[in-house]
């Protein structure tokens, strides 16, 4: 396919989806309402027009939309590849996945007919009105959730990825002795840190860094202000879409308070073990139910399966079991959570007090970034790819502790899966986090989480040559919260020998 022709396609497609747009209809009713404004002229209509969608905002709006598409867009492919293939390339891949799909589902569902608690139930009036009346204070609320257990935990699925193998692959025939020492044993093209040097050569150590500079002796006039009053800029120009995001935030409040699913339990429970026990976010609780409770309800959500490697799943209406008809998507927004999900949310809290902004922001970050945590692909940001890349950069320039570890039976992706399936929530301290998660935005690309897992290693290295067990190596790396981010990954990307 030529590149004049593949362009024109792409083009084609990012109309096609947003002719039907919340979007699309608000500038056309702008369009025609301007028509009435003395400054349009009807010889020059067309570019005074334009002229006025520009100056109103609504060009800017335009603009992120197509970039927002541009970011969801699958690669151009043959026209009679079918979907699953353009979501995920590779047979074993797409295999694996379902077969987890299936597991995690069965879990659900077991869970639902041994616990007696059926999948979904319509509230009778009073618990609608108990519910309403204590929607701002549920961390109050202390539901028996101790017959509930999260149905899966990351252990377990890194054993799945530790499964992982291409059945047209020999790894026998790999020249690098290497290649074994590690649990992920698939073949994916993972960078180098030469390769990311050039990636990611404006976290050079000549540039001025936030998470660095800010905290150094200069003034804020020279360095902070600059990206603070380019960050204001941006915001200003841009017109909020932040009435329909109230308005869709309320839709879904109205969906929880109407109806129990049985995931909200697992919400609760995730929540009760997790972030109520975190120093950083207990006093988040509430926020972090309602943002957590009206994501499982919301459906337009479903839209990122488009490009996910994973299916929502489907259960059936009760008595209809069998009917195939009768499957519908459970939960609404076709993800199940699991232990630790409620993390993703956690940090957001800091930088919202409004739910419907918090609630916003968090969906965006899911349907960008963190899906892919927690389903097997191929994908570059994919956590397949994330565990490969960090076992090759600890087996490549720390190959004597990669040796050592491996020896005492501490394979160091054991230790460092749980802090990447969660992008570091919980480990590191909000501050050091956010300045992660800024680049993972910066950069469009998970790649940075695992950079930071081989820093880290890096950092303790010395500590982890003395261990001699797996239960000591967890303890010299048990706490986090003491280190600086974007240090770490500055002097294990342009300060280490290659």
């Amino acid at each position: 396919m030529e590149e004049g022709s593949e362009l024109s396609l792409t083009i084609a497609q990012i109309v096609q989806r947003l002719k039907g747009s919340h979007l699309h209809s608000q500038i056309e009713r702008q369009a025609k309402e301007c028509l009435h404004q003395p400054e349009i002229k009807l010889e020059s209509l067309k570019e005074d027009v334009r002229s006025f969608l520009k100056t109103s905002g609504w060009e800017r709006q335009l603009q992120n939309a197509v970039y927002r598409e541009l970011h969801v867009q699958l690669p151009p492919s043959h026209p009679a590849a079918p979907p699953e293939h353009l979501k995920e390339p590779l047979a074993y891949m797409r295999k694996a996945q379902a077969s987890w799909e299936k597991r995690v589902l069965k879990s659900l569902n077991s869970m639902s007919t041994e616990l007696g608690v059926p999948l979904a139930r319509m509230r009778p009036p009073v618990e609608q009105k108990e519910l309403t009346n204590k929607w701002n204070e549920m961390g109050t609320d202390e539901p028996d959730l101790t017959r509930f257990r999260p149905v899966y935990a990351p252990k377990d699925f890194l054993e799945v990825l530790i499964s992982l193998q291409n059945p047209n692959h020999d790894s026998s025939e790999d020249v690098s002795v290497r290649s074994h020492w590690g649990l992920i044993q698939v073949p994916l093209n993972v960078r180098d840190i030469p390769q990311l040097r050039q990636a990611y050569s404006e976290l050079n150590l000549t540039s001025g860094q936030l998470g660095i500079d800010d905290h150094a002796h200069i003034h804020p006039d020279l360095f902070e202000n600059e990206y603070v009053q380019m960050g204001k800029k941006v915001v200003l120009e841009q017109d909020s879409a932040a009435a329909a995001d109230v308005m869709h935030y309320e839709q879904l409040t109205a969906g929880v308070i109407q109806h129990d699913l049985l995931v909200d339990n697992l919400i609760y429970k995730d929540v009760k073990l997790t972030a109520s026990n975190d120093d950083y976010y207990f006093v988040f609780e509430d926020f972090l139910y309602q943002v957590l409770l009206c994501f499982s309800r919301d459906t337009a959500v479903l839209e990122h399966f488009k490009y996910n490697s994973a299916t929502p799943p489907k259960s059936f209406i009760q008595g209809k079991g069998g009917d195939e008809e009768c499957a519908v998507v459970y939960p609404p927004n076709g993800v199940i959570p699991f232990h630790g999900f409620s993390m993703y949310v956690a940090p957001l809290c800091f930088l919202y007090n409004e739910p419907s902004k918090l609630y916003s922001v968090f969906r965006e970050m899911y349907i960008r970034y963190f899906f892919r945590l927690h389903s097997i692909s191929s994908s570059p940001s994919g956590i397949v790819s994330l565990c490969l890349q960090f076992e090759r950069l600890l087996q490549s320039h720390l190959p004597q502790l990669f040796y050592h570890l491996r020896q005492i039976g501490a394979q160091p992706l054991r230790i460092a899966f749980k802090w990447m399936v969660r992008a570091f929530s919980g480990y590191l301290s909000t501050d050091q986090l956010l300045l992660l998660w800024d680049r993972i935005l910066g950069y469009d690309s998970l790649e940075v989480v695992a950079v930071l897992a081989a820093a880290v290693f890096a950092f303790r290295a010395e500590n982890l040559m003395e261990v001699t067990s797996l239960a000591s190596a967890e303890a010299v790396l048990a706490d986090l919260s003491t280190l600086k981010v974007m240090p770490l990954i500055q002097i294990f990307l342009f300060a280490t020998a290659i």
